[in-house]
């Protein structure tokens, strides 16, 4: 069956006024869509003219048949939706093609339409809109799965250069930094009746997103909702900013260890950065760099008077343990009494207890060094 309006077959029209329609349809995108106004007109021009044009000739080929597309034809749709995925052209752009084409016909042919042809008319509303309900899922299937696949490869590709950074096998073109991150669970993960495993992968991808935001290159990384490794593209001098967004966008208070790599040097730097997060991960969220933890990175390091450093202070309770280390942070009693939510002379009391159990005092300078090492060799002990 061929619709016929204006005493002519609609299918016949829109072919042989092909270029027009599609100029209007075009005209029409740019005023009706933000985004298309902001195109260059090179790909106005370019792969949306094809890709309108390619809409406008299936649906015409509907009209002129009275039938829907087969199976074949959808094939045919599905595949260039797929190119137009490969294309880059935005997947809105593809769709909205669809149905602000058919819109574009339908304002030029129905005004035309005589008296006698009311009929033709609604019949050719009620194929366009079965036709939009059929093409439009094939049409974003086809789009989707192609960008899925090459979103696969390209995350391949990314995983297989990661590994052959991390192994010392592959360099680096540039300067950049690697990242080892700690990343607690998000309070929905912790949730009853919330699946903790979506809640991981959803604060996973915000994390990822706005590490790739701060980046014009890509981030290599190997992450999971716990942490991993991230290889960020540049100098030293963004990664406190960015470890700020990163542990904003994921929700949670993360532990960074940031190491510099040399062009040959990610292998090293990775390693690096995993010890200087095990060390720094005990000392609270945040971001270090190996100068931030140099004393507790060294007491880590396997030696004969490891264990003998730390059994300084085993004598003390966990309590005394809290106070003396917040004493030694904060460098005076009122305010370590202030952090600890205590009285100042109960910090007074717990530091003379300090010194009655091992031996050092403390309030005396000469005393602090060996007693902040000590400290240090028992966060450091498994």
């Amino acid at each position: 069956m061929s619709y016929v309006i204006g005493g002519r077959p609609v299918a016949d029209r829109i072919v042989a006024e092909l270029p027009s329609f599609v100029r209007q349809v075009i005209a029409s995108l740019v005023e009706r869509v933000p985004a298309y106004a902001q195109l260059p007109a090179e790909e106005l021009q370019g792969d949306i003219f094809r890709v309108v044009e390619h809409a406008l000739r299936a649906f015409a080929q509907v009209l002129g048949s009275g039938e829907l597309p087969s199976e074949d034809e959808l094939r045919f749709l599905r595949e260039s939706a797929a190119r137009r995925a490969e294309e880059g052209v935005p997947i809105d752009v593809v769709l909205t093609a669809y149905h602000v084409g058919i819109q574009v016909v339908w304002e030029s042919l129905v005004p035309e339409a005589r008296p006698e042809e009311v009929g033709e008319v609604l019949a050719l509303n009620a194929l366009a809109l079965r036709y939009l309900q059929l093409v439009t899922p094939v049409v974003s299937a086809g789009y989707l799965d192609e960008r899925q696949t090459m979103f696969d490869d390209e995350r391949s590709a990314r995983h297989t250069l990661l590994a052959a950074l991390l192994d010392g096998s592959a360099e680096v073109s540039g300067p950049l930094v690697v990242l080892a991150l700690h990343v607690p669970p998000h309070p929905d993960e912790l949730l009853a009746g919330v699946d903790a495993a979506i809640a991981g992968r959803r604060k996973l991808r915000r994390l990822r997103t706005e590490l790739e935001r701060h980046s014009r290159e890509p981030v290599l990384s190997s992450l999971t909702p716990d942490g991993g490794i991230a290889l960020l593209p540049g100098e030293d001098d963004r990664v406190d900013r960015i470890v700020a967004d990163v542990a904003k966008a994921a929700g949670v208070p993360i532990t960074v260890a940031a190491v510099a790599a040399s062009p040959s040097g990610v292998a090293a730097a990775a390693g690096l950065a995993r010890e200087v997060l095990a060390v720094a991960v005990r000392s609270g969220p945040g971001l270090y760099r190996l100068t931030d933890v140099l004393l507790e990175y060294q007491l880590s390091r396997p030696s004969a008077a490891l264990g003998p450093l730390a059994s300084v202070v085993e004598p003390l309770t966990e309590e005394l343990v809290q106070t003396l280390e917040v004493y030694l942070r904060r460098g005076s009693r009122r305010p370590a009494a202030t952090e600890l939510h205590v009285h100042p002379n109960t910090v007074d009391y717990r530091l003379r207890r300090v010194a009655e159990l091992t031996g050092l005092d403390p309030t005396r300078i000469e005393h602090v060094t060996l007693l902040t090492a000590a400290l240090a060799a028992r966060r450091s002990r498994p």
